[in-house]
């Protein structure tokens, strides 16, 4: 507020004004805050969450549309979920059909395909991309070129550092990874899961993938003749063990144990978000762990307990 000029007064209007006079003196002296709204950035899917909330710190509010261990598949907007998404800055999601509820999002904020803009060049229909911690470490830089508009210089030095950290982290789970699954006998290094989502992994480090239910079934539906080709492709497999996705262990699981007689392992899989308490490092390197562990290798996790106290510590 700029300078407020009293003109001069009849000294029989004084008292009278007085207290006008005082109150204008006060307004004078008051300054109007400055108000540093913070910014509202929603991300669907959990994994993309905990790198968002790593990358944002305080910088940002970060809204998780999906629990850390939900089913990104199946999952439906809420109303809630659209009051979040009305009040965002920007809404992040995997991309590659990994929430389909995801693609049908409108408006005007800016809607991102995170996974998408940082493999621009993949053609496959695995969209669980995060299982490469390669691919991870290209969301990182995806996130936070998207955050950057969104805050303060100061802030945006802040969020470089934490990129740059989270990038380092990934990259060193990734060579990590190397380590522990070239520990597993060469004939042994493959991996039998019930569905397609662990192609990201198998790729990066060379394993034999068999997906039981995706290959071998049409609509999860296991045929006598199915369970006679699972069978036989994972007896000849060098498989030591079948890795469920959850547990319960279905019955289908039970089913193909019985017929190739491979006991199913004690560990699940986590696929589609983040094992319980974990965040991401947590949780790639648990998978990875159960691999090889299950697989006749041996799993360094006095290493792997670093990594994760590693991604825990930036701030």
């Amino acid at each position: 507020m700029g300078m407020i000029i009293i003109p001069r007064i009849m000294p029989r209007l004084r008292p009278l004004l007085s207290p006008f006079l005082a109150g204008l003196t006060a307004m004078a002296a008051f300054q109007l805050p400055v108000y540093s709204a913070t910014q509202v950035v929603v991300a669907i899917d959990g994994v993309l969450c905990d790198l968002t909330r790593t990358l944002a710190g305080s910088a940002a509010e970060v809204v998780c549309l999906i629990p850390a261990d939900g089913d990104p598949h199946d999952y439906r907007l809420r109303p809630s979920d659209r009051r979040a998404l009305a009040n965002a800055s920007l809404v992040l999601h995997n991309g590659f059909n990994l929430t389909p509820a995801a693609e049908k999002i409108s408006g005007s904020v800016p809607d991102i395909a995170v996974a998408e803009l940082a493999m621009p060049s993949y053609r496959g229909n695995d969209p669980h991309v995060w299982h490469d911690p390669a691919n991870s470490a290209a969301m990182v830089a995806v996130v936070a070129d998207r955050l950057e508009p969104l805050l303060t210089a100061t802030q945006r030095s802040a969020l470089k550092a934490r990129a740059t950290e989270a990038i380092s982290v990934l990259n060193a789970v990734g060579e990590w990874g190397r380590e522990q699954f070239n520990t597993i006998p060469k004939d042994q290094r493959v991996l039998v899961s019930e569905h397609k989502a662990y192609s990201h992994l198998t790729n990066r480090y060379g394993l034999q993938q068999i997906t039981m239910l995706d290959s071998f079934t049409t609509g999860g539906v296991l045929r006598p003749s199915s369970l006679m080709k699972i069978t036989a492709e994972v007896k000849g497999s060098g498989a030591e063990t079948l890795f469920p996705e959850s547990l319960p262990v279905s019955k289908t699981m039970r089913r193909i144990s019985r017929t190739t007689g491979l006991p199913v392992n004690g560990a699940p899989l986590f696929a589609d978000g983040l094992a319980p308490d974990r965040s991401t490092v947590g949780t790639a390197t648990l998978n990875i762990c159960t691999v090889v562990n299950g697989q006749g290798g041996k799993c360094d996790q006095a290493a792997a307990d670093e990594l994760i106290a590693r991604w825990s510590a930036i701030r």
